[in-house]
């Protein structure tokens, strides 16, 4: 794994690398402790720490073998990298503790293994985003809110080693030819890369992490973010294979309410799930995830949405969810909605529920062929059924605005009626919106529906009596 490994380190801890290019265990104590000489103290914030790490970083590059390094178990390599890095900082006569040295290590560790200086922050359950402004900007979203860490990247190359090495995993590329790009880490959490010449200030990253509970909709009546009327409600919705819609913002929390919803799906249904990079969590068993790809560097060889939606048809999926619906595939999505794939969900960018019905009219539009606007408003009154309208509060939090049904055209008008609302009630001391989710008091439409599938809800689940 160390390519010509020579140092002061005594031969009897040298790294043996046979003909198979994958190092023999050194015979190394399991704890290793940086030597007695070691007596200086040394923090992650200053310059004299930084430097010595940078240095230690591109010595460690140098001398291991990437080809291998998959092969070989985290806890051996942390003793080898230990021996490595020991015997270097002998070499030079820097002089470090043995607490600033484990920390250097674990540092070195995140830099070869992972992602480097995010590692702390994608490890911190407490953290949603993480948003990286040129190399020395970072800041994270802790409950809603903005604020700035005192983590960095060494320099704009550092950073952008760190973003090929995210894109790279899955098989995309970023360069000055296509200057952004759309990814995803292992754990499916969203990430956006933009570079020079597009981001003028440098490059900048910004990370959608999801939880490793997924959020469910139980948890939202715990939260106060549904009521329990509207959660069955949801549940008979998802399971008499209605269609559904999910509008929001940026950051509204769209692709979490996806995921919950489609927890209630017939695990013995096939579910087809399309999106840009590939970040949905669904829980069943039989599900085929289909993911875009962008050109290639002769700019040939794209596939889009709607290329993956068309072909979808073909592989006989009872329900189809895509990721968001942002372009041409919105015809072949009300398409499918039209034509005996009910059940099927997606999210959409608007502002509220009404909005995210003219924008779906105007993707539809986009693909030209002249279109009558009554015939495109025809599909989407009987494609959509349900349109669940999410939205980020001021405080932070993230809230169900609405629960609204599609009834259908009257005249050339897509007709809609809200079932469910959150209701604002003002602010407490501490900023925190007051309000309460609750029914409108009108009984759905497609109660009919709901009850040929067997889910004949009381009249009390729609009542708005003792609302508070």
């Amino acid at each position: 794994m160390f390519k010509d490994f020579q140092t002061s380190v005594p031969k009897d801890q040298l790294v043996a690398v046979p003909a198979s290019g994958i190092p023999v265990e050194p015979d190394v104590p399991r704890s290793f402790a940086a030597p007695a000489e070691f007596e200086v103290s040394a923090d992650s914030e200053s310059e004299n720490y930084r430097t010595l790490k940078n240095r230690l970083h591109n010595f460690v590059l140098e001398k291991l073998n990437l080809a291998v390094i998959d092969q070989v178990s985290p806890p051996k390599l942390r003793r080898e990298l230990s021996v490595l890095v020991a015997g270097e900082l002998s070499e030079s006569g820097d002089e470090l503790n043995s607490e600033a040295f484990k920390m250097l290590i674990d540092e070195l560790l995140d830099e070869v293994l992972g992602l480097g200086p995010l590692e702390p922050l994608l490890a911190d359950p407490s953290i949603s985003d993480i948003l990286v402004n040129g190399h020395e900007n970072v800041y994270v979203e802790r409950g809603g809110m903005l604020e700035r860490v005192p983590v960095g990247f060494s320099s704009e190359r550092h950073l952008l080693r760190i973003i090929d090495k995210i894109v790279s995993r899955i098989g995309r590329r970023i360069d000055e030819s296509q200057p952004w790009m759309d990814a995803r880490l292992e754990d499916g959490s969203r990430v956006n890369a933009i570079i020079r010449p597009c981001a003028i200030d440098g490059p900048t990253l910004s990370i959608r992490k999801f939880s490793r509970k997924p959020l469910t909709l139980n948890k939202l009546v715990d939260h106060g973010a549904l009521s329990q009327s509207a959660l069955t409600f949801l549940r008979a919705v998802a399971e008499a294979r209605l269609n559904v819609l999910i509008s929001g913002g940026t950051g509204s929390g769209k692709t979490t309410m996806l995921n919950a919803l489609s927890s209630y799906i017939d695990r013995r249904q096939r579910i087809v799930t399309i999106e840009d990079a590939a970040e949905l969590q669904l829980q069943q068993d039989h599900v085929v995830r289909l993911e875009t790809r962008p050109a290639n560097s002769e700019g040939a060889g794209m596939i889009s949405q709607r290329d993956l939606v068309r072909n979808a048809l073909r592989m006989r999926p009872d329900r189809i969810v895509i990721g968001e619906v942002r372009g041409s595939e919105a015809f072949d999505m009300l398409q499918a909605m039209n034509t005996g794939h009910d059940g099927s969900m997606t999210t959409i960018h608007a502002n509220t529920a009404r909005d995210a019905l003219g924008r779906l009219e105007q993707m539809v539009s986009m693909i030209g062929g002249g279109f009558p606007l009554s015939a495109i408003r025809g599909q989407i009154g009987s494609g959509i059924n349900i349109v669940l309208q999410l939205s980020r509060l001021s405080d932070g939090s993230r809230r169900v605005m609405s629960i609204a049904e599609v009834t259908g055209l009257e005249g050339d008008q897509i007709m809609m009626q809200d079932i469910f609302t959150f209701e604002k009630q003002g602010k407490d001391k501490d900023g925190k919106i007051l309000g309460v989710f609750k029914a409108t008091g009108i009984r759905p439409k497609c109660m009919s529906a709901l009850v040929a599938a067997g889910y004949d809800l009381p009249i009390e689940t729609f009542s708005n009596v003792g609302a508070s």
